[in-house]
């Protein structure tokens, strides 16, 4: 039996995750091509490594299918309803570091803090018949945060894609998304409301608390956790 670890497919997650176990001496590698989702681990037995996307990780440990995984915090906490009772934190990585935020467009002069959005929408429903539209993928995390924070008259709308051209394409009135440097939000002429940061997000090993362990498994986990320095 096998402990499995969950670890982002492709791109520089992948990339940064293996330099981050790389560093504690234990390797993880692709193995076959770009297009498996096959990998190897090496410096500790009983280890397997599991190529999934970023996404599917919050799912995968919450089912209980993969022991560990490597994801974005925000990601696990927009999926996972009570996220606590179904993962644990072990490590946060040190990158893949950003912040969701909500933003609106830069010639709203008067709208700057969420008291003023508050304010915003409700003379927008008034105005138009019909609530202003804040165009995100994070249903979960910022309808919690509006709630918590007083702000009302809004709706949700989905965007999958390109979530900062939402605007631009009069499909939202505002955005609430991830960003790092800011730069594409400017470069859609959207401003970041001052108090509006939901969640400040980076890359993190999770332990799964429903994932099935044996006396075997448990003593892997413990001497990867030594390992990876994590044992306290």
């Amino acid at each position: 039996m096998t402990i499995k670890l969950g670890v982002p497919s492709k791109g520089r997650l992948m990339e940064k995750t293996f330099d981050w176990f790389g560093a504690r001496d234990v390797g993880l590698s692709r193995s076959g091509s770009d297009r498996e989702y096959a990998g190897s681990v090496k410096g500790i037995d009983g280890v397997e490594l599991v190529l999934l996307s970023a996404g599917e990780i919050p799912r995968e440990l919450a089912a209980g299918r993969i022991h560990l995984g490597v994801t974005g915090t925000d990601l696990v906490r927009e999926k996972l309803g009570q996220w606590e009772q179904q993962v644990e934190e072990l490590a946060l990585l040190g990158f893949g570091q950003a912040d969701l935020i909500i933003a609106v467009p830069s010639c709203w002069v008067d709208v700057d803090t969420l008291d003023d959005l508050d304010a915003a929408a409700s003379a927008f429903r008034a105005q138009h018949g019909f609530r202003l539209r804040l165009a995100t993928k994070y249903h979960r995390l910022v309808r919690e945060f509006l709630r918590d924070n007083g702000v009302a008259d809004y709706q949700l709308v989905d965007s999958q894609g390109a979530t900062e051209g939402t605007v631009k394409n009069l499909t939202a009135e505002g955005v609430a998304d991830i960003t790092s440097t800011g730069d594409t939000l400017r470069a859609n002429h959207l401003k970041i409301l001052s108090d509006a940061l939901v969640l400040q997000s980076q890359a993190t090993l999770f332990r799964s608390r429903t994932a099935s362990m044996n006396d075997a498994e448990r003593a892997t986990l413990k001497t990867l956790k030594t390992k990876l320095r994590l044992e306290r």
